[in-house]
Order: structure tokens, then sequence, then C-alpha cells
């Protein structure tokens, strides 16, 4: 039955989504889609997107009534005290409803994660990625699952899914979360300071990033520019938004990956095999993982009856990013599953804004540091065989006749002869098998320090404005072959005036079992040197705390990670380094 309904023409959008692609094509049955946009301009540190987006899913009924509580997605990490206005949908706001700020925020990352979704100056968002993520059976089932409504009957062709663009940037030194018609009513409230310091993001590439095609749910189709500058009025009346309608289940599939790997990274991929038979070296088990036009083979495997035995490929993953289906062919045993998605990423640098002598930050709270998931060992084992000899005589008796040489007894009828035992040796030994036990840890460690220029900085305390440079050291042992493990070859620092958020930088690495990281060198730093420059707003007598990710240390047990962190004192500002010397 699932067969024959997945040979329904499943899904259509009943209002395409517009994208702010710059290009023109055609939608199955829905005649031309124009995308538009444009650059983002340079922005403040104080006013300033970086590219981090999302949407808001709402389920409403075919009239337009809403059903479900509005539920935000997003790939970004975000954190929970972005300044937003609730869970309102456009729909909500169209009928009445008005701004309310609230200063905590929920979202939730989905599995398979969303293509872009607002166009930037780097980043160009795909309307067949977007029409292919929101048209397939995954998205319906995610969706189902947030708003408690049963799957099939939110694809019973009664419900419709409005989805809007969210954009989450910087503004007057506070980080917002906004869908564009939120953006459109905030801008009115403010008296238009919102459009005057982020237009190129509010009022041009987050409106246009999903549009009407044709009218629906009361709402117009869009004609108007798709590359310049919108109106509040003209946001609110008709643009932000996209529709989807349900015909039956929907076709296209989405599956969330097996495996997420980084780009240009020595990564492991393992999987378990099982026999309820002994596998020995008579007739051992072979594995092969064919992975990105590549085939990695291991031969020779072997375990107990009933054993399992887990088994690796250690490969290089591509230099960009990308999706790779990981085929693994088995001969000598069982495996649960033979065929695996990875998903190459790409940690794409979020480098904080230019720092500017001017930058405040009057709302600015300390945050919490942050705690990603963390395992600093593993340990794995692998089974071998050895013949335990156990030499046993095996009988083989014959009987051997012999005549009687007219020396027989009187009256004898029978033959004359003995029993003769014609054995041998045989060795009716069996396999020993033993398992050699292997272990992995990860530790690491980390210090920030005032950078070596900084010419009034005493110890670990300096003033605001100046540069910090850091220092991680990931130490990776392992009992091991090298060709079981890799060790750390990433570390990602994040900082408390981006609310460990936002913004990033990939530190360098050097390599080996005891690899060491750095900032790599600063692009506004005018000696250029290996800095991150600390805000010249930050608060005298509080601690500047940096934290930095270490990760990509495989084995075949998976990853170790290691959370670290390390503080600077920050005391004054460096304009009181300034001063005039006067008669």
């Amino acid at each position: 039955m699932k067969q024959l309904i997945k040979r329904i023409i499943p899904l259509l959008l009943s209002a395409v989504f517009i994208l702010s692609t710059g290009m023109t094509v055609l939608a199955s049955g829905e005649g031309n889609i124009d995308g538009g946009g444009g650059g983002m301009g340079s922005g403040t540190a104080t006013d300033v997107w970086h590219g981090q987006d999302g949407v808001r899913v709402t389920v409403v009924t075919t009239d337009g009534s809403v059903v479900s509580t509005p539920f935000d997605l997003s790939n970004a990490n975000v954190a929970n005290n972005v300044l937003n206005f609730g869970r309102v949908c456009k729909l909500q706001y169209s009928s009445g409803s008005s701004l309310s700020p609230n200063g905590s925020y929920s979202y939730s990352k989905p599995g398979v994660a969303l293509p872009r979704i607002i166009s930037g100056t780097s980043s160009r968002a795909s309307i067949e990625a977007i029409r292919r993520y929101f048209c397939s059976e995954y998205a319906a089932q995610l969706v189902a699952d947030k708003t408690g409504i049963a799957f099939g009957e939110l694809v019973g062709g009664s419900y419709k899914l409005v989805i809007e663009p969210i954009a989450y940037f910087t503004h007057g030194g506070r980080n917002y979360a906004m869908t564009a018609t939120e953006a459109a009513l905030y801008n009115q409230m403010s008296g238009g300071n919102l459009q005057r310091k982020m237009t190129s993001l509010t009022h041009q590439n987050l409106p246009l990033a999903l549009f009407l095609e044709t009218p629906d749910l009361g709402y117009p189709a869009w004609g108007g520019t798709t590359s310049g500058k919108v109106s509040d009025d003209e946001i609110l009346s008709a643009l932000g938004i996209g529709i989807v309608s349900y015909k039956d289940v929907p076709e296209a599939e989405l599956q969330a990956p097996d495996y997420t790997y980084r780009v240009d990274t020595d990564v492991i991929t393992s999987i378990t095999l099982t026999s309820s038979v002994e596998v020995n070296p008579d007739d051992p088990a072979s594995v092969t993982f064919h992975i990105n036009g590549s085939s990695y083979t291991v031969n020779d495997i072997v375990m107990p009856a009933g054993g399992s035995q887990v088994v690796w490929a250690k490969w290089h993953t591509p230099l960009e990013p990308t999706t790779l289906t990981i085929q693994v062919s088995v001969d000598g045993a069982a495996t649960a599953k033979t065929s695996f998605v990875a998903k190459i990423i790409s940690l794409e640098e979020n480098l904080p804004p230019d720092p500017l002598a001017t930058d405040t930050n009057p709302h600015f709270s300390l945050p919490s540091l942050p705690s990603n998931p963390q395992k600093t060992s593993a340990s794995w084992s692998v089974w071998s065989a050895k013949w335990h000899a156990n030499w046993e005589w095996e009988s083989d008796w014959d009987w051997e006749s012999e005549d009687c040489d007219g020396d027989c007894p009187e009256n004898c009828s029978g033959g004359h002869g003995s029993w003769v035992d014609n054995g041998e040796w045989v060795d009716n030994g069996w396999y020993d098998f033993t398992s050699t036990s292997y272990s992995a840890s990860l530790t690491g460690a980390m210090e920030i320090h005032p950078d070596d220029i900084v010419p009034t900085a005493q110890g670990d305390t300096m003033k605001s404005g100046y540069g910090i440079k850091e220092s991680a050291t990931a130490n990776f042992s392992s009992n091991a072959p090298t060709s079981h493990y890799a060790p750390a070859q990433t570390a990602v620092a994040y900082f408390p005036e981006f609310g460990y958020d936002m913004y990033w930088r990939l530190l360098s690495c050097s390599g080996g079992s005891t690899a060491t990281f750095a900032f790599k060198p600063n692009e506004y730093s005018t000696y250029n040197r290996n800095v991150h420059f600390t805000p010249v707003w930050y608060p005298d007598g509080t601690a500047y705390t940096v934290y930095t990710y270490i990760i990509d240390a495989w084995t075949p047990s998976g990853m170790l990670s290691v959370n670290v962190s390390d503080s600077v004192q920050i005391q004054g500002s460096l304009f009181d380094d300034w001063y005039s010397k006067r008669e």
C-alpha cells in the first residue's frame, strides 16, 4: 500500500517559494519563478548580519485558521537569550497581534540540516533545495512530531504549512531573531531606525527570501522588485511567506546523516560485525568500504561464535562540503546496516566584524560558558585466533589374514590372521580466541594572554580594546597502531561579547598527537597579529573568558572532543592610554 501511495503525485506548492537567487526557473505546472536579492552591505559591530538564518513553521487549515503553535528551525547555534517576539506567525500579525518582546528564545535544529533560506553576499539560496526539503516526507514527519498532529491527518489535504524566513542579527549591540513581518513592524515602532541600520537585510534579502507566485490565504502574488529595497507596507502585505499545500503522502524523502564530518579531515567510519558461528582463519570474514570512489578492504577478520567485532576504515574527507553514500560489502559475517549517509560540512569561519572604537553595548550581560558534548576516552578491541594443537591417535583397525602353510589344525575351516591398527596421529585441536584491548584518551588545555605588543598589560590584566593571543593544546594518547585513530584536528574559539555564538574563529592546527592551536592572523590587525580584539566597551573588573571546543579526534568507537577555556582580566580601556602632553 505504501508503494502505491508513493506513486501518487505527492505534494504541490499552492504558492511557490521565491528566493533571492537572481535566477529564473520553471516550477512544475506553476509557470515562471523569479528570484531576487542583493548584497548585504558592510555593517558595523553593533549592526550586522553574518549569515545565520532559519524558518518559522505554522500549520493552518485551508481557510487560514492557525491550528498549531508556530515553531522555529535553524542550523545555527542560537543563544536562548536572543531578543525575539515569541512564536507568532504572519497570519496572526495580519489579524491584529502586536509585537511583544521576549527575552527567552527556543528553536530546534533539524536532524537533516535546512538549506540556506536567505541569500547573502557569499552564500546563495536555492529554490530547488528549499522546495525539495519542505516537500519531503522527512519534513512532513518533522512537522507532525513538533505539532502533535498525526502524520496521516497532516498530509490528508486539510492543512497547509506557512513558512517564514528568520534572520538572526545584531542591532544596536543586541542580538535579535526576527521574521520579515516582525522586522517591518519593529521598524515602524523604531521610527525607521532598523531600516536605516540594516536595510539590505531587513528590507531586501529577508523579505524577498520567500514570497508567493499565486495568491493564497489572503496574500497576493508578488510582482514587484526582486533585487531592490521594499517598504514596510509591502513586506506586511505580501512578502516573507511561502505556503505548502499537501495533496497526499510526500514522495521526496530526506535521510538524516549517519555520520557528520568536517571537510579536509582524517576520519574513521566503523561498523560492527556479528556471527552465530565461529569465524576463524580457515574461513575469515572480510569487509570493504566503498567511499567517495575509493575502496578500503579489511581482511582476515575473526571472532568466536556469538561474538562481535568492530571494523573500520580510516579515510580523508573531501575539500568541499558534500553528501556521500557509503556502501559496505561484508563476506563471512553479518552487520545491521550496509549503507550510510555521510554529511561533509564546512565550519565556515564566522569571523567577528571589524571592532570599532565607537562600538557600544549598554545591554551586555555576562553569558554562561557553553558545554558542548564531550567525550574524552574510548575503547575497542580486536579478536585474534591461534591454533591450539591437540594430537590424538585415531585407530583404524584392519584384519590381516595369514595362511596355515600346511600346519592347520585338523578340521580347521576358517582363515587365519590378526587385527592390526593402521591408525594415525591426528591434530584434533581448536582455535583459541584472544581479544586485544585498545584505548584512547584526549585531554585539552588552553591559555589566553594579552598580545605581546599590548603596551600596558600587567600579567593577564589588560585594558579592553587590545588584542589577546590563544594557545590551546590537545594531547591524544593511545596504545593502538596509528591506523586505528586520527588525533585532534579542529578547534573553534567562541567569545563572550557574542554570547559564545554568532561569530567564532577556527584556529590553526599544528597536527600530531600533541596538537597545538592558535588564532590565525587577524585581518583587522595593523601588524597582522594572530589575535582577537577584545571589545573596547567590555566592563571593567570583569573576566574576559574565551571558550574553545576541540574536536575531530577519531577512533573506531567514535569522535573524542573536549571543552576548554581561559580568561584575562579587564581593567580600563585603551582610551586610558591616549593622552596629550601639555605644557
